[in-house]
């Protein structure tokens, strides 16, 4: 009953404007992004632990540490998804100005 009594007091997607949804969007995309780069950094973590353990067990007596070149690489990758989230240069707004610039570049000439 309680599920009929909240369809009803939603109005319907077509009397709601679109400028009401597009917030709710947005954040939604970011919460996204954010989940996808928690999910980022643990797979970064989880399997650089493996390949530490892996190097530990075979370097043998004098042997050599290579583990250390993946979690740099791979930290440099993790490092830029990073920027890409929390630097607003590549941000849904950041495109829409730019989209708006070149439109008006493109009126120009």
């Amino acid at each position: 009953m309680t599920a009929e009594v909240e369809e009803r007091s939603e109005a319907p997607a077509a009397a709601r404007a679109p400028h009401e949804d597009e917030p709710i969007r947005r954040a939604k995309q970011r919460a996204e992004a954010i989940q996808g780069l928690y999910i980022h950094l643990l797979v970064y973590l989880v399997i650089n632990a493996g390949l530490f353990v892996i190097n530990l067990l075979t370097k043998g007596d004098g042997g050599t540490w290579w583990f250390y070149w993946p979690v740099a690489i791979w930290g440099i990758a993790l490092l830029i998804h990073v920027v890409t989230i929390f630097v607003p240069v590549f941000s849904p707004e950041w495109a829409e100005r730019r989209a708006a610039r070149m439109l008006e570049e493109d009126r120009r000439f």
